[in-house]
């Protein structure tokens, strides 16, 4: 689409939505500086070429989504612009086989192999999780915007990848003994949230996908109810092994395709595992290498399994200042987006937005959060498509899901 049309859709919707002489030039002002950033792009374009400019093209579609970060904001949303820009980061991905990391036990010679022959289905993104979250970025973004740019191509690969011989594949992985904790639980519930999407398309190559994939994810739910009853304790950090993470993904997957005792397995864990806490330190995250915030997971998982009223009650006791007016979180800071961990924060930002849009959708007293929400995702989407393969892998999919799930 272009920039010039995108900037028309700021006026149209900044310029109704005035409330006052000095917010309608605050709002001219955003307009202005977003009509400099495309110029400044084509400017740019001329001198250095079209792959120099990524981050000013970022720049004036996030502005296109920005609006008012008052207590009553309404949750930013994405549109057919973004998306579009969002588009290649996994399009391109799932077919990148190299660098990647295989998180591999090896057990023999004959172990040493490469990614592609390893897992035929999912050998991009440098490591299976990523590659399968690439996946159901494609399908999130096909179900959302039907009429998306490069939908054949975007089908054809998904076709290309999930066929019943490269599932029977990644099923011969898993088979290995070795195997047995390969990607538990963060790539297993990112499968399942990839099967979730699938089963709620509606699109003919959607059923012929979901069937191919079926065998693992019947094998991925088997995993799943053998391992929670063994999972004493809950892990609360804030990388991959999150365990309230894992729950709320596994939820949504069974309440989404009717699995009733794999739902009621999950709110059995999460009450036994989470309903005494009190006082989460908020004060204590993040950590340095996060991109989940352990009290925010909880709590958006907890709001899943609790009435409105109990969840309110329960978060007096485990987040007080939560449904408080004047509660603060400020966005996670990004010193170096080429370092592969520290742009995990990056991946922080998101999915503290998508935990507290859960929260402010679950009970109107909760509204407020979604102003936090929306200063956590302008943070971090600027900077998204900046060239860097080390967040460009996977953040496509955190930042997707904030904006959309």
């Amino acid at each position: 689409m272009p920039k010039y049309d995108i900037i028309s859709d700021v006026v149209d919707e900044e310029t109704q939505t005035s409330d006052g002489d000095s917010d309608v030039r605050s709002r001219l002002m955003l307009i202005g500086a977003a009509m400099f950033l495309v110029v400044a792009a084509v400017m740019h374009r001329s001198t250095t070429g079209a792959a120099a400019i990524t981050n000013n093209d970022n720049a004036a579609l996030i502005l296109s989504l920005t609006h008012s970060s008052t207590a009553d904001a309404e949750p930013l949303t994405l549109k057919q612009p973004q998306a579009e820009s969002l588009l290649d980061l996994p399009l391109t991905c799932i077919d990148q086989e190299f660098p990647n990391k295989l998180n591999q036990i090896i057990s023999g010679k004959d172990d040493l192999r490469t990614p592609k022959s390893l897992h035929p289905a999912f050998y991009g993104c440098f490591d299976w999780h990523s590659s399968v979250h690439g996946h159901w970025s494609l399908v999130r973004l096909l179900k959302t915007f039907p009429d998306i740019q490069k939908r054949d191509v975007i089908i054809d690969r998904l076709q290309s990848h999930i066929t019943e011989d490269n599932i029977r594949g990644e099923l011969a992985y898993f088979a290995n003994p070795e195997s047995e904790t390969f990607e538990r639980m963060y790539g297993w519930v990112w499968l399942l949230k990839l099967a979730e999407e699938l089963h709620n398309w509606d699109d003919p190559a959607a059923k012929t996908l979901e069937e191919n994939l079926h065998p693992l994810t019947d094998l991925i739910v088997e995993k799943v109810e053998a391992f929670l009853p063994k999972l004493v304790y809950p892990i609360r950090n804030g990388m991959h092994t999150n365990t309230a993470f894992a729950l709320g993904m596994v939820y949504d997957y069974a309440e989404s395709v009717g699995h009733v005792s794999l739902r009621e397995l999950v709110v059995k864990r999460s009450k036994e595992y989470y309903l005494s806490d009190v006082g989460c330190p908020m004060t204590w995250e993040p950590s340095g290498h996060d991109f989940l915030s352990p009290c925010l997971e909880e709590a958006d998982l907890i709001r899943r399994v609790l009435d409105e009223k109990e969840l309110i009650d329960w978060l007096e006791s485990f987040l007080p200042k939560l449904a408080s007016s004047d509660f603060e979180l400020q966005p996670a800071i990004v010193s170096d987006r080429s370092d592969g961990l520290l742009v995990h924060l990056d991946g922080l930002n998101y999915s503290r937005a998508w935990c507290l849009k859960g929260l402010a959708e679950a009970s109107p007293k909760l509204g407020h959060l979604n102003a936090i929400a929306n200063n956590h995702i302008e943070h971090s989407l600027p900077e998204l498509v900046n060239g860097h393969y080390q967040g460009g892998h996977w953040l496509g999919s955190f930042a997707l899901m904030s904006l959309t799930n």
